[in-house]
């Protein structure tokens, strides 16, 4: 059986040193408190446990600190989504070239979803993953 750990490993070590963020690659809830660094964090929200094939779902939520904007005379902090753009770009490139035994990532969709009191945006990267092994 595959359990949601070794899912955030894959995806952990599939990303952690291959994209160029400012911060950090975190699984469940080891980001930072308080951190104002480009981030990605990896969780496993559901899997099936008792036959092959397994299926899951996962997130990857990549955040980036909003960039201020003068708008009509005054400064706002909004989504950088120049910098969202190019890192959702590059982890998408990296999940769907992705190869493992036994084991398909499918990449279901994307949004952009806004963290007003940490002024930060984060992409949502939904995974949904066909488990055909029981050993990783």
């Amino acid at each position: 059986m595959i359990t949601a750990f070794e899912l955030n490993t894959l995806v952990f070590q599939l990303l952690n040193g291959h994209v160029e963020i400012n911060g950090g690659v975190y699984t469940e809830d080891d980001r930072p408190n308080n951190s104002n660094l480009e981030d990605i964090v990896i969780n496993t929200i559901d899997t099936t446990t008792d036959a092959l094939p397994q299926i899951a779902t996962s997130n990857v939520n990549i955040y980036v600190p909003d960039s201020t904007k003068n708008i009509n005379g005054e400064n706002q902090k909004k989504a950088n989504r120049t910098r969202l753009r190019k890192l959702t770009h590059d982890v998408i490139d990296l999940l769907k070239t992705s190869q493992f035994v036994g084991i398909k990532l499918i990449v279901r969709n994307q949004t952009t979803i806004s963290e007003p009191d940490i002024n930060q945006h984060y992409t949502n990267i939904r995974i949904d993953w066909n488990i055909q092994t029981n050993q990783i």
